[in-house]
């Protein structure tokens, strides 16, 4: 596609970018301008808490353990959400036998309050609604409950008036997805112990054809309208389920249902000062090893040097845009998997220019053997590039968050340095060649 375009005309095109994705990256230019898009930067570098859980599933059987912990994450995220933290993580981790949930919260301030309420079990409870709506429904089932799309039923939820009931999630033992044996819709099971059937049954016999609004920590999660008075104990909610939309509500069902209460066994504080004095430390020693590459290039390969030096700080100001949009989270780890990617992306050129003197002892002209060293070079480049984003995939899914951070500067570096190992040090060359007949030195 580059080739269609005149080298002259790539190169301003190149630079233009260059120059744009620079003034973005400063941020104390940038924020002159736009507010749009501040640097994201993780716990390390900006201060904050680590809290680590460990969450009791002595209660809980083994089939339903794994459920009732994606349960907990999703609340606990959601309860983390509510602080306005900046890219907040919530993720569990396996021990031994026993799970374990860690929060990370960057830039908190109030800590001793995001731990009261992280703390708390979830609460899951049923209310009436008065003032209500009606829903239509295609579910016909005497044991039934139905609802929209969930965004609809939280939409009707502004004009409504909610009555706590006495059924809560001490009485629901269990939910599970299924699927509607008709239309093969995703349909969510859930069932309640003998006293949460009789106050169930209390419960929709009073509001047949009206809905009865389901609450997690008191945040509305769903609101299906009663088709018939159910009794039994069982239920079927059903609606414009996806398959994934189901499970999440089964997870929450879950997650209010069974006991399963966390205990914090260890709190990390990492102070501003500290995560400050990390990120200068990061940037001068990212400023230092790019000046040693640089030097090193201008040393070794003396005017060929100079192109790879140029394509190397546009592929940093691109690179360092390309985290800045998506956005990426800045920590430690994606700073050395970023420094990385820096000497990968100089690696191209060494063996392109290598490839480069072998033509040019062979006797070919230096555009010629320039083109021939960039084409016999290209297949070791994107070999041992694509070999780096495996690995790095692999680490980003396999691994905990620490080195998901490296994995993935490491996997968006490599990417964006193919191209300006390749295209970026090409144009330079061609429009240099096109000024300048003469040899270029290698030695």
């Amino acid at each position: 596609m580059f080739n269609k375009i005149k080298p002259k005309n790539l190169l301003l095109i190149i630079i233009v970018v260059a120059v744009v994705a620079g003034v973005f990256d400063y941020e104390p230019l940038w924020a002159k301008i736009s507010s749009f898009n501040p640097w994201n930067l993780g716990l390390d570098l900006a201060g904050g808490t680590v809290l680590n859980y460990d969450i009791d599933l002595s209660q809980v059987p083994s089939a339903d353990q794994l459920t009732v912990v994606n349960g907990l994450r999703d609340v606990i995220e959601k309860r983390v959400n509510l602080f306005g933290v900046s890219e907040p993580k919530v993720y569990t981790e396996k021990v031994g036998s026993n799970y374990r949930l860690v929060v990370e919260l960057a830039g908190i301030k109030d800590v001793n309050r995001a731990i009261q309420e992280i703390g708390a079990t979830p609460f899951l409870d049923f209310r009436e609604v008065e003032q209500a709506t009606s829903t239509s429904s295609a579910s016909t089932s005497s044991e039934a409950l139905s609802t929209s799309s969930a965004s609809t039923s939280l939409s009707l939820a502004q004009n409504l008036q909610f009555i706590p009931t006495n059924l809560n999630g001490r009485y629901v033992v269990g939910a599970q997805l299924s699927f509607n044996s008709v239309t093969r819709q995703p349909q969510v099971d859930i069932e309640f112990n003998p006293d949460g059937a009789k106050i169930f049954e209390e419960l929709t016999s009073k509001n047949v054809g009206k809905p009865i609004a389901i609450f997690l920590d008191n945040q509305l999660i769903e609101m299906p309208v009663v088709q018939e008075a159910i009794v039994g104990g069982k239920a079927e909610i059903s609606g414009n389920f996806t398959v994934n939309t189901a499970q999440t509500l089964v997870e929450r069902f879950n997650a209010g249902a069974l006991p399963a209460p966390i205990t914090l066994v260890n709190q990390q504080t990492i102070s501003p000062d500290f995560g400050k004095n990390a990120l200068d430390t990061a940037i001068l020693a990212g400023l230092i090893g790019t000046l040693l590459v640089m030097v090193f290039m201008l040393i070794y390969y003396k005017k060929l040097g100079i192109f790879a030096s140029v394509a190397l700080l546009i592929y940093i100001a691109v690179t360092l845009a390309i985290f800045k949009v998506i956005p990426v989270t800045m920590t430690l780890s994606g700073i050395a998997g970023f420094i990385l990617s820096i000497g990968m992306a100089v690696d191209a050129n060494v063996l392109v220019f290598e490839r480069t003197k072998e033509e040019l002892k062979k006797g070919l002209s230096h555009a010629s053997a320039i083109e021939e060293g960039f084409k016999r070079a290209w297949t070791s480049i994107r070999d041992s590039n694509v070999s780096t984003m495996i690995t790095s995939a692999v680490l980003y899914y396999f691994t905990s968050s620490f080195v998901k951070g490296f994995a993935l500067s490491l996997f968006i570096g490599v990417l964006v340095s193919l191209f300006s190992s390749i295209t970026t040090t090409r144009t330079l060359l061609r429009v240099f060649d096109s000024r300048d007949k003469k040899p270029v030195s290698t030695n």
